[in-house]
């Protein structure tokens, strides 16, 4: 079965790598690396079909060293002996460690003694974010570089390669495309070059020669072979905290443009749950007292975008999101539960005073329990001055209001008459 295009074009010169210029440009560390012969491992992340492979293929193709490629998750510990003993037998060999984030320990344990030595120069390449999901022996012995999405004019580069290419390529097809339907291909992609290839070669083998003999590829045909715009969105992966993130950041800083932004890509991945779960927080976390309507609201959409599912439930979500980043922030609810945590976490904890224990129940009287407790509703304006808090805490204060609202404005007021003892 022939390998898929975006295999046979992998690059066999780091000059041949498709962006990543920050890495394999003149003068950069992994251009030093290959021009001096002094290479050491490392680990490649970023999103899928960025050039992570590429990149080992090319420093394999440009120091003349054997090139190997592994799976992390699917090989097992002998074909890693393989490799090794190919090293020993005759030389360097270059390893790449596909889904490095998920080594074993006990092959893990085997490689590090040969990353040492030298025999082995290990390439790992991963989705995730190494600082979190490799381990600390793996990180200690590698260097860590992060490779980024590649512009629409960097696929279309890569695309015309292709084209062109008589080899490896599609140059033997009678191929006629114009400008718009090629940046098609590079702009629904994501900065994954696998995939624009992928559906290029597709189109070239599926689309029928005209009277001309020439196979014409239009926005259309581009379309059908990529069928949807594919999101580089792993549910496990470092984008996808990263979208996260950005959406919570985003309504904070009151962006309701960046905001639907990022609830797009999360609908558009299919990460309903979550969208629904991070609104939620953003709600009381970050707008809180500032519109107690608009989390109560948010609530309420949160509820209606369950019951609708996916696409319907993109209507209560966006309402949602509009609201939220427009409306006036409060954190000081997130800030007062998350300094009385700190104290309990620091131990001061004190005990409940006397009067507030539970007194429900006989010989409670003996113990002195629930003694001198003063009922508020007995009271003109429903207060009355007493002890609540521990003793250690008396003049701990946790609500620290800085109102951006009218809601809050008032707790603020009325809190500030409590504390001064008026009730």
């Amino acid at each position: 079965m022939p390998q898929p295009l975006a295999y046979r074009m992998r690059p066999k010169r780091i000059e041949d790598v498709l962006g990543q210029s920050h890495l394999v440009g003149p003068g950069k560390i992994i251009q030093r690396m290959v021009a001096a012969k002094r290479l050491s491992s490392m680990i490649l992340y970023g999103p899928p079909g960025t050039g992570k492979t590429s990149i080992a293929s090319a420093i394999a193709g440009s120091t003349q060293y054997a090139f190997r490629a592994l799976n992390a998750a699917t090989d097992a510990k002998k074909d890693l002996e393989v490799v090794v003993e190919e090293a020993r037998m005759s030389g360097t060999v270059i390893l790449l460690l596909d889904e490095i984030h998920r080594l074993n320990k006990v092959k893990q344990d085997y490689l590090l003694p040969h990353l040492e030595n030298g025999r082995i120069i290990l390439i790992g390449a991963t989705t995730e974010n190494p600082y979190i999901a490799i381990n600390p022996a793996i990180r200690s012995r590698v260097q860590i570089f992060e490779v980024y999405p590649l512009t629409p004019d960097q696929i279309v580069q890569g695309l015309e390669r292709a084209l062109a290419d008589k080899e490896q390529g599609l140059g033997n097809y009678p191929v006629t495309i114009d400008s718009t339907s090629l940046q098609h291909f590079a702009n629904v992609t994501n900065g994954d070059i696998r995939s624009a290839l992928n559906a290029l070669e597709l189109a070239v083998l599926s689309t029928p020669a005209n009277e001309d003999g020439q196979i014409v590829l239009t926005a259309e045909i581009a379309e059908e072979c990529l069928q949807r715009k594919r999101l580089t969105h792993d549910k496990d992966g470092d984008a996808h905290y990263d979208v996260i993130s950005a959406l919570q950041k985003s309504i904070r800083g009151s962006d309701v443009d960046a905001a639907l932004h990022y609830l797009a890509r999360l609908l558009e991945a299919g990460e309903l749950l979550i969208a629904c779960r991070r609104l939620l927080v953003i709600a009381y976390e970050d707008i809180g007292l500032g519109n107690p309507g608009a989390t109560e609201r948010t609530v309420a959409a949160v509820e209606a975008a369950e019951k609708l599912g996916l696409p319907e439930a993109r209507i209560p979500l966006a309402y949602a999101v509009v609201e939220l980043a427009l409306s006036p922030k409060s954190n000081t609810s997130y800030r007062a539960i998350n300094a009385a945590i700190a104290d309990i976490q620091a131990g001061a904890v004190g005990q409940v005073p006397d009067h507030l224990r539970d007194a429900h129940y006989q010989g409670a009287k003996k113990l002195k329990r629930g003694l001198g407790y003063q009922y508020p509703h007995d009271f003109p304006g429903h207060w009355v001055k007493q002890d609540y808090l521990p003793e250690i805490l008396r003049d701990r204060h946790y609500f620290q209001a800085d109102p951006t609202g009218k809601y809050e404005e008032a707790l603020a007021q009325y809190y500030n008459k409590i504390k001064s003892g008026k009730g």
